[in-house]
């Protein structure tokens, strides 16, 4: 693998084309839709999101796309049969390149995880 060194995220996309790219925009969209002050970073060389720490990262393969995070035990139990039928571990969750990215999904899972950032930021101040 040729080593890389993304400056930002637009450097990242700029690797990717067709349906990896629009899936990867689509995805940023929704984060910036729904966690307006989120900043835009580059963490382990791959598309990362802060917002009262860090909110979620992604990440384009050929057969899917990554939403990745150290995702709560609470996050898990939530989502739990909306993430039925992906390939999941404690900190990753694989959509499908052939199948319709859930944006609906990605939604509440970015909602959920800036009130997770929130909270906590919130019981650090107490």
């Amino acid at each position: 693998m040729a080593k890389t060194d993304y400056q930002s995220i637009n450097d990242y996309h700029q690797t990717f084309s067709g349906e990896a790219l629009a899936r990867m925009e689509t995805i940023r969209k929704i984060i910036h839709d729904v966690v307006p002050g989120a900043e835009e970073t580059i963490s382990y060389q791959i598309p990362c999101f802060k917002y009262n720490g860090y909110l979620i990262y992604y990440c384009a393969f050929p057969n899917h796309i990554s939403l990745s995070n150290p995702f709560s035990a609470a996050f898990w139990e939530h989502f739990k049969a909306d993430l039925e039928g992906y390939k999941t571990s404690k900190a990753v969750i694989q959509f499908p390149a052939n199948k319709p990215l859930p944006e609906q999904l990605i939604k509440e899972i970015i909602a959920f995880r800036k009130k997770e950032n929130e909270e906590k930021t919130t019981n650090k101040k107490k």
